[in-house]
């Protein structure tokens, strides 16, 4: 496979933003802030510079907000008590054992899916449909009991919907009526 990277990153600022700039195989201006509140932008090879200061420049606002919101996860995440990684399994797996015979028909051959706990930075969690994995987020286990469950049904949903779309609400929300209040509780960390 070839690698998408064209050029080697480049530190530019607009906006009042620091960022760095990797030239990629893309059609569009990808704005991303990571986890430890770096900002990437990845452009097309022949995409002016100053074109794509001016789209930083144009998201200034709303990175600085993802930048604050990256920082308080951080603080958020070093303050929870997060159980030992055997431990934080042995829960993840029985919570997906509660809710694997509701959704048994639409998981790969219809067998309890594989189930990993991950110290995951921006996911709580994640659906492989190619391995039949439903992974967690170490410190979803510092979560509430009612955002876990939600968190489960969300990625258990994914087997039969590989995307958000309006089934895949229906789905969540046909388990879990009160999903919005139950992600709410994340989004509140």
């Amino acid at each position: 496979m070839a690698a998408k990277t064209m050029a080697a990153p480049q530190a530019r600022c607009a906006g009042g933003v620091p960022y760095m700039l990797v030239r990629r195989r893309v059609r569009n201006f990808n704005l991303r802030v990571r986890a430890d509140g770096s900002v990437a932008v990845s452009a097309p090879p022949g995409a002016p510079a100053a074109a794509i200061d001016a789209f930083v420049a144009a998201h200034a606002a709303w990175v600085q907000g993802a930048v604050r919101r990256a920082a308080a996860r951080r603080a958020a995440g070093r303050a929870l008590e997060l159980p030992p990684q055997p431990t934080a399994l042995a829960q993840m797996q029985a919570l997906c054992a509660r809710y694997f015979p509701l959704f048994a028909a639409s998981c790969p051959g219809g067998r309890m899916p594989r189930v990993a706990v991950r110290d995951m930075e921006t996911r709580w969690g994640s659906c492989s449909l190619r391995t039949g994995t439903l992974a967690f987020a170490r410190r979803l286990c510092a979560m509430p009991a009612p955002a876990q469950e939600y968190v489960v049904v969300h990625e258990f949903c994914h087997f039969a919907h590989p995307d958000h779309s309006p089934a895949f609400w229906a789905a969540v929300a046909a388990v879990l009526p009160d999903y919005k209040a139950r992600r709410a509780l994340l989004r509140a960390v």
